[in-house]
């Protein structure tokens, strides 16, 4: 290489070297600048915008600079001068342009996450960052679309996760977290007043939209915006622009996402208070009709029924509804397509039976059961035929499943809905219940359904639906025995299908324990009171079910089985059924009912001292002052008191009871003295712990006391002596079984010897001549006391 090439490199390499440290230098001071200038100046920029316009470039030219400064965001400790800054440039809008694009750059920057040098500068700045925040809502003043747009746009970036680190860079700032900015958009009540600037922007269909978008997502997951919302009625606000013309078709879907965010998080009462005015549910209907009648897409499909949930909402307060015609729309629109109509609405409506068509039929149904409390709304149904159609619903469809009806599993879903509501609505609406031949109709299901769950025995919607079949019967024939007669011969047949289930299936956990306890309900209802369903029912086996319960059903259970046989016993003929049958063991009722006796006092096996000792015993602890005594609630808390009535109506039959029965029988036979008794006792025991003297009656009182101590001494005898007639008949069986055994001991021993002589006499020469000599003896002997 030549010197010339040489010093040639060396000079390029120098000249190099010079302009790297001339460009570090410049981006250190770059650098430094664009971290002061916002710290140093702004105060000077404050100024400089207050001097008279004629300084305009001048100004223009240090807000620039400020922008460029400032791209990182602003420091929390400037916020309170940025705020100046950007009121002054709000107020040069009108005198140059130039001002607009400036004040839109500071606002885009106002979107940033906010800087701190501190971690104290997070509180010591929040009331200043709070106020910078809630001054960018009210420059939604300014009519400038652009601005408007701009403002929501920084707001949702507050709002936003931001990709920012958090850690603090080389200078020192660092962004604050987005919890924080979060907590400034709550403390600034941003919300309030942007829900207020959509009355100045009725015209700027993108900027409302921008503003509901902004509103929908800081009501997302804040209670605190909700709730500031709610303050400044939102619901009425953003209801009534549902309707307004959008051809974006995004005004409805951001609305509707308002309302449930305020629903979600600001508190049902309250949405549904500011719901609950004819502006609201006006839109909301029209809203709802719009989509029903014109939406085709999943979306509109899904956005339908939002709405008719938010009417649901309303429903509590009913007036509203039924004075905009909205209760009469949904009447009808939930009798299709069950019925047939002329109304325009429903002419040319057609479902496709989609999985959201399927949530509003039962958001209609719904809607029956809600209203069902304004007789207004009654009487709209009426005229919709609602009736008719709840119970054509219930009908199973005759053709086989096609695209054009609702699957079997909808069906059965909507059956069940069905029933529910007709539960609901048949006791307010008996009339048009009796004209369409209600009863007739519900046996009917039942009967198809209960042969159907003996080929399905695990479903459980068909559980519920032979449930709310027996409820709905029950209601309507408590107390009518004109109805009950007509519960007739087919009613009792479907009851007994139910009460003679398997007892296995009733701890199966699928539901038949609460089915075998909607047919008892149903005895209980529509047969006990009417002779000749009552006739019916004991001669068709109904008595000899219950007691078969009795003997099996869970203890849970017991006392609405005996309570029911109980009433049947009115009736002789159920009387002389349950004398006549017989259980398992060949028991009767009698000794059943006398098991379920001691079984409530807790002894499996009858204990002749507990009995001695306490004939009727109570297992409660004695009772406070403040409760009733033991003796009483012990007669609503056993079933003592049952069996006592329903063995008084049987006549105490004694045929075939042995010692533990006839002694459990004393007790019960003089139950009722014993328990007067009782009562008396603790009635006694308050009055001496009270310090009540009643010296006019306590002669009275002493003799009812000595009368009930002498029943239960009576009693106390009686089963002594069954007890000691039990334990000499034990004593004398176990003499005869000794006798037995020791006789048949005996005669294995004379066996043994025999064979052990016969032995001998086989194996041994001289054995056998000591028995001939001793027989010859004998036979000799024999001779002499012959002669």
């Amino acid at each position: 290489m030549s010197c010339v090439q040489l010093r040639s490199d060396m000079q390029s390499r120098h000249t190099d070297n010079r302009h790297n440290r001339l460009n570090r230098v410049s981006e250190s001071r770059d650098s430094n600048t664009q971290r002061a200038a916002p710290e140093l100046r702004l105060n000077r920029v404050i100024e400089l915008l207050q001097e008279p316009s004629s300084l305009r470039e001048r100004q223009v030219f240090v807000l620039r600079k400020l922008v460029r400064a400032g791209q990182r965001g602003f420091l929390l400790k400037d916020l309170a001068d940025v705020q100046k800054i950007l009121n002054l440039c709000a107020e040069k809008l009108n005198l140059h342009q130039e001002f607009e694009q400036i004040l839109c750059d500071l606002l885009q920057i106002c979107g940033r996450p906010f800087l701190k040098e501190k971690s104290s500068d997070e509180e010591s700045f929040a009331a200043a960052a709070a106020d910078c925040v809630s001054h960018l809502g009210l420059l939604m003043r300014l009519p400038v679309p652009e601005l408007r747009l701009q403002i929501c746009s920084s707001i949702l970036s507050l709002h936003s996760a931001d990709t920012h680190t958090h850690s603090a860079a080389a200078d020192g700032v660092c962004a604050v977290r987005v919890s924080y900015r979060r907590q400034l958009l709550e403390r600034s009540a941003v919300a309030e007043t942007l829900l207020m600037s959509l009355c100045v922007v009725e015209k700027q269909t993108l900027v409302k939209l921008r503003i509901l978008q902004t509103l929908q997502t800081l009501s997302r997951t804040s209670a605190v915006n909700c709730a500031v919302m709610l303050r400044a009625a939102a619901v009425q606000t953003v209801c009534v622009r549902m309707c307004e013309r959008d051809p974006s078709g995004q005004l409805l879907f951001r609305c509707s996402e308002i309302l449930w965010n305020l629903l979600e998080n600001g508190g049902a009462a309250a949405v549904a208070e500011q719901l609950c005015n004819t502006h609201c549910i006006t839109a909301l209907k029209e809203a709802f009709l719009h989509l029903l009648l014109h939406g085709f897409r999943r979306h509109d499909r899904q956005l339908r029924n939002d709405l008719l949930l938010l009417l649901s909402l309303s429903a509590r307060f009913p007036a509203p509804l039924t004075e905009s015609g909205v209760v009469k729309i949904l009447a009808l629109f939930a009798t299709f397509p069950e019925l047939k109509s002329h109304n325009p609405l429903v002419r040319n409506l057609k479902l496709s039976f989609s999985e959201e068509d399927f949530e509003m039929k039962k958001l209609l149904l719904n809607l029956l059961v809600l209203l069902s409390g304004d007789l207004a709304a009654l009487q709209l149904f009426k005229d919709a035929r609602v009736m008719l159609s709840l119970l054509l619903l219930m009908k199973p469809p005759l053709h086989a499943e096609s695209r054009c009806s609702w699957s079997r599993s909808q069906q059965e879903e909507l059956q069940l809905q069905a029933l529910s509501t007709l539960s609901t609505l048949a006791p307010l609406m008996l009339e048009e219940y009796l004209s369409c031949h209600g009863n007739t109709c519900l046996l009917l299901l039942l009967h198809g359904v209960l042969r159907w769950c003996r080929q399905e025995q695990d479903d459980g919607v068909c559980l519920e639906i032979q449930m709310d079949c027996l409820f709905i019967l029950c209601v309507l024939c408590d107390g009518d025995v004109h109805r009950k007669e007509l519960f007739g011969t087919e009613g009792v047949q479907l009851l007994l299908q139910v009460l003679s289930l398997d007892s296995s299936l009733l701890c199966s956990g699928l539901g038949h324990n609460r089915l075998l306890l909607s047919a008892l309900d149903c005895v209980w209802s529509c047969v006990v009171g009417c002779f000749g369903t009552e006739d019916v029912f004991v001669a068709q086996r109904g008595v000899d079910l219950l007691l078969e319960l009795l003997q099996r059903c869970p203890k849970h259970m017991l006392s609405v089985v005996m309570a029911t046989l109980l009433e049947l016993c009115e009736n002789p003929l159920a009387v002389t059924h349950t004398l006549r049958w017989r259980g398992d063991g060949d028991t009767s009722a009698t000794q059943l009912l006398l098991h379920i006796w001691r079984t409530e006092e807790d002894t499996h096996t009858h204990s002749s001292s507990t009995a001695l000792q306490q004939p009727i015993s109570s297992q409660h602890p004695s009772s406070s002052s403040h409760d009733c005594g033991a003796a009483v609630r012990e007669v609503s808390e056993t079933l003592h008191a049952n069996i006592y009535c329903l063995l008084c109506k049987l006549g105490w039959a004694l045929s075939a009871l042995g010692a533990d029965d006839l002694s459990t029988l004393c007790s019960v036979q003089r139950y009722l003295d014993l328990k007067v008794w009782q009562v008396l006792r603790e009635v006694s025991a308050e009055l001496l712990c009270s310090g009540v003297c009643v010296s006019a009656d306590a002669a009275a009182l002493e003799r009812l006391l000595q009368a009930g101590e002498d029943a239960a001494a009576s009693v106390r005898s009686q089963q002594q002596c069954i007890m000691g007639r039990q334990q000499a008949e034990e004593q004398q069986e176990e003499q005869r079984l000794y006798t037995q055994i020791s006789f048949t001991h005996k005669q294995r021993q004379i066996a043994t010897d025999a064979w052990k002589s016969f032995l001998a006499r086989t194996s041994d020469r001289c054995a056998l001549q000591e028995f001939r000599r001793r027989q010859e003896q004998w036979s000799s002997s024999g001779a002499d006391a012959g002669q």
